[in-house]
């Protein structure tokens, strides 16, 4: 496996819809997904998404360390271990919104306060082939909403309805550290 390039806002990929994968457990498929994880782990990011590494396919991974987890069942669970998903599909549970930053590494050293609804389920399909269904809340859902997007060809600058939150997170946090 490989780390690959990560590409940036702006790059044509990024903004257009990923392409649907045929065969989930294709050796393409567990190939990209070996790359996306050592690319990941490169990054120190929490999730990537296919065309984050110039891919047209609807294929995600994400994690949520402990430290990360805002909810203490996940915590106590360790946070939520790598997963890989592939033609994901989103169900909002509760569209109760709730603003938080984010950032992206597509959008490096930049941040925004980002709307996101506070429960969402998301189903898709594992490497094995094999269904992969999940209720996830608070963090958990923010990051798999957040790549989900990527295969959409959204950004979350996109997502905003602020554009004053948006900014190098340099600068945010001087400006927070002044307050």
């Amino acid at each position: 496996m490989a780390v690959r390039e990560i590409v940036r806002m702006g790059h044509p990929v990024l903004r257009r819809s990923a392409e649907p994968v045929g065969d989930p457990a294709s050796a393409e498929i567990r190939a990209l997904v070996g790359d996306m994880v050592d690319t990941l782990r490169d990054s120190g990011g929490v999730g990537l998404a296919a065309p984050q590494i110039a891919v047209s396919s609807r294929v995600v991974i994400f994690m949520v360390p402990p430290e990360r987890a805002d909810s203490e069942a996940v915590r106590e669970v360790g946070g939520v271990p790598l997963t890989v998903l592939i033609n994901p599909q989103i169900e909002v549970l509760d569209p109760t919104v709730v603003y938080r930053p984010e950032a992206c590494l597509s959008i490096p050293e930049m941040a925004g306060v980002v709307p996101r609804p506070t429960r969402i389920r998301y189903r898709a399909v594992g490497l094995d082939g094999e269904p992969v269904e999940a209720e996830a809340s608070g963090f958990h859902a923010r990051v798999v909403l957040h790549e989900v997007d990527h295969l959409d060809g959204i950004l979350y600058p996109m997502q905003m309805d602020d554009l004053s939150t948006f900014g190098f997170v340099s600068e945010l946090r001087k400006a927070q550290e002044e307050q």
